[in-house]
């Protein structure tokens, strides 16, 4: 068999024969298909970077979790929950959510038919993307099908990656974070097709959270790059300069490049596009990044003057502002750089980034960046003298004196800890991670066919599944007993 017979949109067929999603089996395959340098949207881009003084970029973050809450206990979709308890909470909201799943479909070949020239980036959690699958929803998939797959639509619309079950990377244990992304990628492309997924460069982490512990970011860089991935979006507030300072004004509207250092000394890099400010759907729903592009004027990079860049994401569809105003705002942008020539485009951010590289820009002189409070620790190492010991014992120092030092990383909701208070769901999701790969490791090792077998299957998806963000935002309760009983099934599937 050819790889696009493995790869092509039918055998998301198998989620249903399965109950599994389609997400793992094909690493060979996948990592052959993804791993290549060739342009994506340069052959294509109608846009001219000479005319250009400033561009923005606006992605959509889409999730709705996996639960133990269908009949008799099933993994379903928590959207599929909401529709079938209408009057819990704002569970009214659910076929609104479901039109914001697919309401791009609608806009984008709008848009394009009356002579606009829109763009959108697009995050799809691999939780929501089974979820619609296991509802039947072909109604929202066929639309994303529409403006992904069909050639009239490819340029102003890309998709980012992410981790298939919305882990925050900080705590998600290292072994998985190389599974996450590759379960997401195996998904994507049962989905969309394999010449799809060959088009996603750029990573969405969940909720912006990037890991400062040297080691924890080392192996996350070394994954996404593994995984062919060319860029990442990091929060603002996630990085800083080498120096330990915030970055420059002007640093956050062009490209940087992420300096990951590890405790053996080893460095590894990948560009970096800042998303600036907090978590606030506002933002994007009233298309603020393209009033704020507005206001900016050229920089000079190798030589080269290059427009500036707003980029922003937020949650697609919680909210009023997102429910209700976005499509208004959105629609009304568009139509009015239509009609009014102010050198400020939409872009996406790997279209951004090729026509830089066209235009002469070397991107190692992108300025550098590295994860917050990284300079306290290097401050402490001798670099001759670098070794795990030394690292931890310089965080660990750190933590005694600085009461502002943490080791959780950083992310667009810094007034909530992803770790603190929730070690009654962070210690068995470290249990159940370390369960699987005893079990599994050597397996795989001596035939990497066992990642095709349904026992591999559903101990992987339970391990994928307890590390879903949600079980710690929504706080103690439903949400942890969630935890609790898909860590239960885990432990079972890997005896």
């Amino acid at each position: 068999m050819t790889k696009s017979s493995l790869l092509a949109p039918l055998p998301v067929l198998e989620d249903l024969r399965s109950g599994l999603p389609n997400f793992c089996g094909w690493e060979a395959e996948i990592q052959s298909l993804v791993n290549h340098n060739c342009p994506i949207f340069l052959p294509q881009t109608n846009l001219k970077l000479d005319q250009i003084k400033a561009g923005f970029a606006c992605g959509l973050h889409f999730h709705q979790p996996t639960i133990p809450a269908g009949d008799n206990g099933e993994l379903i979709s928590n959207l599929q929950y909401m529709f079938e308890h209408p009057h819990e909470g704002d569970n009214h909201n659910a076929e609104v959510f479901a039109w914001c799943y697919r309401r791009m479909g609608e806009f984008i070949p709008q848009l394009i038919s009356q002579g606009c020239n829109p763009r959108i980036m697009l995050d799809y959690s691999g939780n929501l993307l089974w979820g619609l699958r296991q509802m039947g929803r072909d109604d929202i998939l066929n639309d994303l099908k529409k403006i992904t797959c069909d050639p009239n639509y490819q340029p102003y619309v890309e998709w980012l990656g992410t981790m298939w079950s919305h882990g925050v990377i900080p705590s998600t244990p290292i072994p998985d974070i190389l599974l996450q992304i590759q379960a997401w990628q195996h998904h994507f492309a049962s989905i969309f097709g394999e010449d799809a997924l060959k088009r996603v460069k750029g990573f969405s982490p969940p909720e912006m959270h990037l890991p400062n512990h040297p080691d924890t970011l080392y192996e996350y860089i070394k994954a996404l790059k593994s995984c062919g991935y060319r860029w990442l979006l990091v929060q603002e507030h996630s990085v800083e300069t080498l120096e330990g300072l915030g970055l420059p004004h002007d640093q956050k509207y062009i490209p940087n490049r992420l300096i990951a250092r590890n405790s053996k000394g080893e460095t590894l890099s990948i560009i970096a596009l800042i998303k600036t400010q907090g978590s606030d759907t506002k933002l994007v729903a009233q298309m603020q990044p393209y009033f704020e592009a507005k206001t900016k004027e050229k920089q000079s990079i190798s030589g080269v003057n290059i427009p500036p860049l707003v980029s922003q994401i937020a949650d697609g569809e919680n909210g009023g502002v997102m429910m209700n105003e976005y499509p208004r705002d959105f629609l009304r942008i568009f139509y009015e750089l239509r009609d009014q020539n102010h050198g400020v485009v939409a872009m996406n951010g790997t279209e951004y980034l090729e026509l830089l590289e066209a235009a002469g820009v070397n991107p190692e002189d992108y300025p550098a960046c590295q994860a917050v409070q990284q300079h306290k620790i290097w401050q402490k190492v001798d670099p001759n003298q670098m070794t795990l010991e030394t690292v931890e014992a310089a965080i660990a120092s750190l933590k005694q004196t600085d009461h502002q030092f943490q080791m959780e990383g950083a992310s667009w909701t810094n007034n909530l800890s992803w770790v603190q208070g929730y070690e009654n769901v962070l210690e068995p999701m470290n249990q159940l991670s370390i369960a699987f790969h005893q079990k599994y490791d050597s397996l795989v090792k001596e035939n990497p066919n066992i990642t095709k077998e349904f026992h591999y299957q559903q101990a992987l998806l339970y391990n994928l599944l307890l590390q879903t963000s949600c079980f710690r935002y929504w706080g103690q309760g439903t949400w942890t007993d969630y935890a609790k009983e898909i860590y239960r099934r885990g432990i079972i599937s890997n005896q």
